[in-house]
């Protein structure tokens, strides 16, 4: 009775946060739409999609996300080809080069771009400012390691003899390429297309930065109508809108990443790497090159000049700004801000950690009946839900729902970590729960075989695997609530901010100082979450999520 009352509480308590944090928002921001005013009308979404700006944020969201998908795996296959199926000095380096994009804060990303096409950039005299094209770059810049890391992933295990025997009966290699290679990887590439295009449809930060009125998606415009407008219905109409298209790209990936994980059963367990030569690997490898430096290097490598860029010269004086208000720009310094950040970001990766702990435990178990197996499939879902619905979308939704008794947090400091470790939990449990589930479950029967109590059991054999994950859970939960703009652009008190948000406040002011400054912070966020999922991946399990 004790053990289950145990589990039954190690499920209940991360039920509860997901039930008022996330299921409550959620629901009151839907009913919202549907309610505006206390009876059922459609009026709220007759107003919204009547007006032409809507049918324009939508096409521009579908036609984003659509471009940055199709342009991230075109260049991300022969990047997975280059990096997982070819051997060559320094690959490991290039491998981190091409992961630290994804970890980075999407406003980071935004001002490094921008840093890139403003009249007195590398690239100003192109005319890129507040373009489709800088936007899609920086959505590819994003997810190309989606790409190459789920792909090659799966390349690096086919087994060669299918090939080899077709190179035999004579089919020449494109005729390999395309009627075996390709046919064998297509759960992978298909898995990576439906992150790459829930991912880019739920852009907040690029978008913001980047695309400004003329490019707006429907993720900045529930923030216009919310805080420019105070047009409460209509956000809520188009919040349900995201949550539809993003929602259907989270159900499509959930069921390619199936089929993927099928197809990763089929593996060679022989290595299938093999040295780099020109005539074979030359044309990729120049592509990659070209991605790797051109795309992934070249934006970082200007943000770090501008930041560096005084009226002078070069030099530290943006950086040391920092301790300053950007001449009244901000409400208080951006030290106090990253000081903001830092207690931010620890109290959020504890919760997450936490509930993540709880609910790997739990799903991790084998009931033995047919029921068991379903309702733990269910809540292993229910807390993947978070990762497809935006941040912005929680923010708004903690906006009206925690506002009011019993749950009045708006003035709160809690609310920011609250939305935070929301955010960063399906990451901490997709780490976990592989480590727990590789566990043969013969070691816990033979320790129960030779009196271990079930609770010696759980701390001596399933606590001590986690410990091999929890670097890498730490690392991914503090990196993203470290970066995570979307819901704290809504949530965040003036004078609390966090370093995205200064960062989004400096980059939107004109002059040389608030600009230099908010490079040097972007430069200085940048830092520390890479240095913080360098130091994860060191600790990094096999069985841990392979993106």
């Amino acid at each position: 009775m004790t053990r289950r009352v145990g589990w039954t509480l190690a499920g209940a308590i991360p039920l509860a946060f997901l039930a008022v944090f996330f299921a409550w928002p959620v629901a009151t921001l839907v009913g919202r739409g549907f309610f505006p005013d206390g009876p059922f009308t459609l009026d709220g979404f007759a107003q919204v999609f009547s007006d032409a700006r809507t049918w324009r944020v939508i096409r521009t969201t579908l036609a984003q996300a659509a471009a940055g998908t199709v342009a991230a795996v075109l260049l991300g296959i022969p990047g997975a080809w280059v990096l997982y199926r070819t051997r060559f000095p320094g690959r490991w380096l290039v491998r981190a080069i091409v992961t630290v994009p994804f970890v980075l804060p999407s406003v980071v990303v935004g001002v490094a771009f921008k840093s890139l096409v403003i009249s007195t950039g590398p690239l100003g005299h192109l005319g890129l400012d507040r373009s489709f094209a800088i936007i899609v770059a920086s959505l590819v810049f994003f997810n190309y390691a989606v790409v190459v890391r789920t792909v090659g992933g799966l390349w690096a295990s086919l087994d060669p003899r299918v090939e080899q025997a077709a190179s035999v009966l004579g089919a020449s290699p494109g005729r390999v390429f395309w009627t075996i290679t390709i046919p064998a990887l297509a759960p992978a590439i298909a898995s990576a297309a439906a992150l790459v295009f829930l991912f880019c449809a739920s852009a907040y930060g690029v978008v913001m930065v980047l695309g400004g009125a003329s490019y707006g998606t429907i993720e900045t415009e529930i923030w216009f109508l919310t805080t420019q407008l105070l047009d409460l219905t209509g956000a809520a109409a188009l919040s349900i809108v995201q949550l539809v298209v993003v929602g259907a790209a989270l159900i499509v990936s959930s069921r390619l990443q199936a089929s993927q994980a099928r197809a990763q059963r089929l593996r060679t367990d022989e290595s299938v790497e093999s040295p780099w030569t020109a005539r074979r690997d030359l044309g990729p490898t120049i592509l990659t090159a070209t991605v790797v430096v051109g795309l992934l290097l070249f934006p970082i490598a200007t943000l770090v000049q501008r930041s560096l860029t005084t009226a002078s010269g070069l030099g530290l004086d943006h950086y040391a700004n920092l301790a300053s208000t950007g001449g009244g720009t901000l409400s208080v310094p951006v030290w106090e801000a990253v000081g903001n950040s830092l207690r931010t970001a620890s109290a959020a990766t504890v919760l997450a950690l936490v509930l993540g702990l709880l609910v790997s435990l739990v799903v991790s178990r084998s009931p033995r009946n047919e029921v068991g197996r379903r309702a733990l499939g269910l809540l292993d879902a229910a807390f993947m839900l978070p990762l497809g619905v935006s941040a912005v979308t929680v923010g708004f939704g903690f906006l009206i729902t925690l506002n009011r008794p019993p749950l009045d947090l708006r003035s709160s400091l809690v609310l920011v970590p609250i939305a935070q470790a929301l955010v960063a939990l399906p990451l901490v449990v997709r780490v976990l729960l592989p480590v727990l589930r590789a566990i043969d479950p013969r070691l816990r029967e033979a320790a129960a075989v030779l009196g271990a109590s079930p609770g010696k059991v759980l701390r001596d054999i399933d606590l001590a695997f986690l410990g091999r994950g929890l670097g890498l859970a730490t690392g991914f939960a503090f990196a993203t609530a470290l970066g995570e703009f979307g819901a704290t652009s809504f949530l965040a008190r003036p004078d609390q901010p966090t370093l995205p948000v200064v960062v989004f406040r400096l980059i939107g002011r004109p002059g040389l100082e608030n600009q230099g400054m908010g490079f040097a912070a972007a430069v200085l966020l940048a830092v520390g979450c890479a240095v913080v999922m360098g130091l994860a991946e060191r600790m990094r399990p096999q069985e841990a999520m392979t993106w």
